[in-house]
């Protein structure tokens, strides 16, 4: 009786040792399925992994000096882009199912993305216009993003912003060129909710989006390029890390789209130093090309 009340107690014990490997191994496999990652490759060009599904935004895959800098801004003498990739495109485009183009910008959509993606990959782009581009370059599975257009479980939400000020949008063939970009606020059950800002300066749309997504990540492009005959910038800087931070004390701020076209005028290692001085490194993130952030 004795050795079968063992038995039974061994049965018992490894059963609940099992239950125990089996519930944590679920528990792991959740948090792990549950982290993003954010690759930054260069410039405003990342991967950002949400579980299974990685999405390639604004790919800019052309070697360095490709292309003559942006004529009639701050230092248009250089070429583009001024720096290489940190890895092969082969390695950039690998697992790759989807890629989002804020604007069709050479800095954000380039021939070289547009010769070396594969063609059948879902773009999604922010209007009609865009969509009809990318179409005319091939790419058969091309989609306007919508209020809540859903991808592999994920949502892909729209927000605005404007390429520049309202000075340089007074001037018709400055807009013209400016033309539109979108953000992206995305979005899916179990990770953080990531806002990738674009090329806008700061405004309310950038502030209504803070408030209404709550994101806990915050991608600014925050290189401040800057055009002749002009004293401000069409996108972000670093005074606009201070300003997310201060509405989003608890999200972590990215910065990027620096060190890699000509008329970028904020370096990494300024909005390092930047960041540094005001206290808040430990909540803006200044990647170096090809790193890898998981939240």
């Amino acid at each position: 009786m004795k050795l079968k009340q063992l038995l039974a107690g061994l049965t018992l014990g490894t059963a609940i040792l099992a239950a125990g490997a089996v519930q944590a191994a679920q528990e792991n496999n959740s948090a792990a399925a549950s982290q993003a990652e954010i690759q930054l490759i260069r410039n405003a060009t990342l991967k950002i992994t949400y579980g299974d599904t990685t999405f390639l935004i604004d790919p800019m895959l052309a070697e360095k000096g490709a292309y003559p800098g942006f004529e009639g801004t701050y230092r248009s003498h250089l070429r583009n882009p001024m720096i290489d990739l940190p890895l092969p495109v082969d390695d950039v485009i690998a697992g790759v199912d989807a890629i989002i183009v804020t604007h069709t910008h050479l800095d954000h959509w380039d021939v070289a993305a547009q010769k070396m993606l594969p063609k059948d990959l879902p773009v999604f782009v922010q209007n009609e216009q865009d969509a009809a581009e990318i179409k005319a370059q091939g790419f058969t599975q091309v989609s306007v993003i919508q209020q809540s257009t859903v991808f592999s479980g994920i949502t892909l939400t729209k927000t605005g912003g404007q390429h520049g000020t309202d000075e340089m949008y007074a001037v018709a063939p400055l807009a013209d060129l400016l033309g539109e970009a979108m953000g992206v606020v995305l979005q899916a059950a179990g990770f953080k909710t990531t806002y990738i800002v674009g090329d806008t300066v700061w405004r309310a749309d950038v502030e209504q989006a803070l408030a209404n997504y709550q994101p806990e990540v915050v991608i600014l492009n925050t290189g401040y390029a800057q055009i002749e005959g002009f004293e401000r910038s069409i996108i972000m800087g670093k005074e606009d890390v201070i300003r997310t931070h201060k509405l989003m004390p608890n999200a972590a701020i990215i910065g990027v789209h620096m060190d890699t076209v000509n008329h970028a005028a904020l370096s990494r290692q300024d909005l390092r130093a930047f960041v540094n001085e005001k206290g808040i490194a430990d909540k803006v993130k200044v990647p170096a090309d090809g790193e890898v952030l998981q939240f």
